[in-house]
């Protein structure tokens, strides 16, 4: 870059004055800044036109933003550059300069060639080269839409957590999360964190949680939607959430298939989730380790369970949101308003908890999954089969149905005073029952390692008394075990 180039219009007018003011000679100024004479003397005609700056603004060529090259080169060049998979610019050169060549035109320059295969237009190039669905997701206007109230629309999608944790058989696994998300305010309604593939089952559970009213006092969200918006998965699109949300006036929406843009702020959470906690935790599995944890999981499913209503409750529902600049419980609190809620909640529990296979009532309540379960309603049922109903969460009480209809809230005595979930409840019969096997397997060995019982045997004498008493023993014991004999056919002659 020359000398006048890399001068401002403000330290050329400082030079200029020198000359107009000061009266310094144009050769000591020219030689002194290492410029051309003639080019302070056009400064000095220009500056002294306007008596401004913009006079020794430097000029853009008259040139720019025209090619030189003929506009059939020029559109072979962005037809070559254009194509699937994208060739390097190198071979749309070769290409080109060969059919100049043919046509008896001058070459283009490589330089010439890689700034045409530049100015393209980039939505046009993705398009070519990646497709449909990557431009849309990158160049297409997206409508946002918010919602205007709380409790007007909810979101619910389910992530794969990047954490392993232990399963029944303390083996690592990696656990689910379905999450209901208020648009409004952005606080999360409910969750279910589970082993296995999503169901029907755990969307359910997720809505029942966020439609009830939740032990912790500082989780305040609750009611029923008026619209849900989900994905296509099969689970959202099953008969039993259909009926969950027309017997209780939810107007389910699916999004566009292939669309993801629709469903930002639940994934916006999941980046949260996946962030700020679990690379707190043991297990947890970074981007880039092909699904390994670097470090060992030690959690089981119900602490990851506690874990997370703590980082919801506790750290994201109370810290303002970016975007809102309100904490998502106070955004949801705002204005004080009244949730719509269910007119009878029994009936939640009929659409949305887990169902089990009938009960029969007996004298002593109802017997499931190895625990009793006592009402005084059940007096007048005992002898009849029943529906019961559970959450998974909290195996500390039952929904009692008949025929489809709500009864009552049978308790198990021995859990009523702690929530525990039936998953607690199958590992610890599983466990006592196990510690009782061993205890019997340890008995048993104990007892093979004594010596031989001979209290009554006859103690041993000499060798005639021996040969005595052993014909008696032996006709006690009866015959000797040998190798058997086969017998002829017994005639009459031989009798």
């Amino acid at each position: 870059m020359t000398v006048s180039a890399r001068l401002t219009p403000e330290e050329k007018a400082a030079l200029v004055r020198q000359h107009l003011d000061d009266g310094v000679p144009l050769t000591r100024l020219a030689a002194a800044a290492g410029l051309p004479a003639r080019t302070l003397r056009r400064w000095a005609a220009n500056y002294r036109t306007t008596q401004t700056t913009a006079a020794l603004q430097r000029q853009p060529r008259s040139d720019v933003g025209r090619r030189r090259l003929p506009e059939d080169l020029v559109a072979a060049i962005e037809g070559l550059a254009l194509r699937r998979p994208a060739p390097t610019t190198a071979y749309v050169h070769r290409r080109v300069s060969d059919l100049a060549r043919d046509r008896d035109l001058p070459a283009p320059s490589y330089s010439s060639v890689r700034s045409v295969v530049a100015a393209i237009d980039p939505g046009l190039r993705t398009l070519a080269h990646r497709g449909d669905a990557a431009y849309r997701d990158q160049f297409e206007l997206v409508h946002r839409r918010t919602a205007a109230r709380p409790n007007e629309q909810w979101q619910a999608d389910h992530t794969l957590l990047d954490v392993q944790v232990l399963d029944a058989k303390q083996q690592p696994a990696r656990p689910w999360l379905t999450v209901v998300l208020d648009d409004h305010s952005r606080a999360v309604a409910g969750y279910t964190v589970f082993l296995g593939d999503p169901t029907a089952e755990q969307t359910a559970l997720a809505l029942h949680q966020a439609a009830g009213r939740k032990a912790n006092p500082a989780w305040p969200v609750t009611g029923l939607p008026d619209v849900l918006y989900s994905d296509h998965g099969s689970d959202f699109i099953s008969a039993r959430l259909e009926r969950v949300c027309l017997d209780t006036h939810i107007r389910l929406i699916h999004s566009r298939v292939g669309v993801p843009q629709g469903r930002g702020k639940i994934e916006r959470f999941f980046g949260t989730v996946t962030s700020e906690l679990l690379p707190h935790l043991p297990g947890n599995i970074p981007h880039g380790t092909r699904g390994q944890p670097v470090t060992a999981p030690s959690l089981t499913l119900a602490q990851l369970d506690g874990i997370l209503e703590r980082f919801v409750v506790e750290d994201y529902h109370a810290r303002p949101h970016s975007e809102t600049g309100q904490p998502p419980v106070a955004r949801w609190l705002a204005d004080g308003w009244l949730p719509r809620l269910p007119a009878h909640p029994e009936d939640l529990d009929l659409l949305l908890l887990t169902a089990a296979t009938g009960r029969k009532v007996q004298r002593d309540g109802i017997r499931f999954a190895s625990t009793r379960y006592v009402s005084p309603v059940l007096a007048a049922y005992v002898g009849e089969t029943v529906t019961v109903r559970y959450d998974p969460r909290d195996a500390a009480e039952l929904r009692v149905y008949h025929h489809d209809q709500y009864l009552c809230r049978a308790i198990a005595p021995e859990l009523a005073a702690d929530t525990v979930t039936l998953q607690q409840l199958q590992q610890a019969r599983t466990a006592r029952r196990k510690q009782l096997k061993q205890q019997l397997r340890e008995r048993r060995s104990l007892v093979d390692s004594l010596p031989v019982d001979d209290r009554h045997l006859p103690p041993p004498t000499s060798a005639p008394a021996d040969i005595a008493v052993a014909e008696p023993l032996r006709a006690m014991q009866g015959p000797a075990v040998g190798p058997r004999t086969r017998h002829g056919l017994r005639t009459y002659a031989a009798d």
